[in-house]
């Protein structure tokens, strides 16, 4: 953990870990409308089943300490709505199933702990957490389009969870992802600005993000949300890097961007209550007294601010949560 700002630029494009852009496993998109191919997978006496409802699952400590995805059979997998998830490295194939009877999936599970995506992000290994982001997102998608948007028929999973098809006129929908652009704002004089919603806690400050509206492109999206927000005029906008944010379906592309100039933050008051320029000192300072508080290490938020900032930074006294 830093303890002193550090002197030097900020570093090159990288954002270095970002917990829940993880994963490894092959997803099989080829083999999603294969129905012989998924029957054999499931027929596997290795194959794997995770449970997942309204953004949880079960977990288990191992004795080394830790934490992985809790995890049953296909012989023992309870009924309902089931997604292919992928095969990792080791040829075993994964399943999410949604929809299910959670309190016989708790007695099944016995001593693992049912667990939402927060509180286990930076704890489990790649494979999992590639397998936890991927179930999760597509059962928000799954469990809120039972209706054709066309027709308001029935619709059923399709493609091994990867589609949804209308019962009545036939039409195929597909996962809804929502880009979202977060910016680190950088003046002139290298600081960098950081804004609080309104419903927040005093202190709590993050970067300032925003939808992609249709028709229209990320950087020019960038450029929008941060005069919208706070009044800041940008310039030079750069790509830093992207992580999924299934809460419940987005994806945040992340920028750094240079403001024309050091003036003073206006606030919308509807996004933002609040907008500051923070220097490296006075934000690791007010860290560390617990005068400010920063995303957690999950969001691609603290990781922007940690590019900046040119080091790990510690939670200080008050976390996120």
């Amino acid at each position: 953990m830093a303890t002193s700002p550090p002197s030097s630029e900020p570093p090159g494009a990288t954002l270095g870990f970002l917990a829940l852009s993880r994963s490894g496993t092959d997803r099989n998109s080829e083999h999603r409308e294969d129905d012989s191919w998924l029957a054999q997978r499931w027929a596997d006496p290795d194959t794997r089943v995770i449970y997942v409802e309204a953004g949880r699952t079960w977990v288990r400590h191992t004795l080394d300490g830790a934490v992985e995805l809790a995890s049953v059979p296909t012989r023992d997998a309870l009924p309902g709505e089931r997604y292919l998830l992928g095969t990792d490295d080791e040829g075993v194939t994964f399943f999410a199933v949604c929809g299910f009877d959670s309190e016989r999936a708790g007695a099944q599970l016995g001593a693992a702990s049912s667990v939402g995506l927060r509180e286990v992000g930076t704890s489990l290994g790649d494979r999992d957490m590639g397998l936890l982001v991927h179930a999760i997102a597509l059962a928000n998608w799954h469990t809120t389009h039972t209706h054709c948007p066309r027709c308001g028929g029935p619709t059923q999973v399709a493609a091994a969870g990867a589609e949804r098809r209308c019962l009545a006129d036939g039409s195929t929908h597909f996962p809804r992802t929502d880009p979202a652009v977060i910016v680190t704002v950088i003046a002139p004089d290298g600081r960098v600005l950081l804004g609080r919603q309104e419903q927040w806690p005093q202190g709590r400050f993050s970067t300032l993000a925003g939808f992609v509206e249709p028709g229209e492109d990320a950087e020019r999206a960038v450029v929008r949300e941060v005069l919208e927000e706070a009044g800041i005029e940008v310039g030079a906008v750069g790509y830093l890097g992207s992580q999924p944010w299934p809460f419940p379906a987005s994806l945040m592309l992340g920028f750094t961007a240079r403001a024309v100039d050091a003036r003073e933050p206006r606030p919308d008051g509807v996004e933002l209550a609040q907008a500051r320029w923070f220097d490296r000192e006075t934000l690791l300072a007010e860290l560390l007294d617990g005068r400010l508080t920063l995303p957690p290490p999950l969001s691609i938020a603290r990781r922007l601010i940690e590019h900046w900032y040119g080091a790990e930074l510690p939670d200080g006294p008050e976390s996120w949560t």
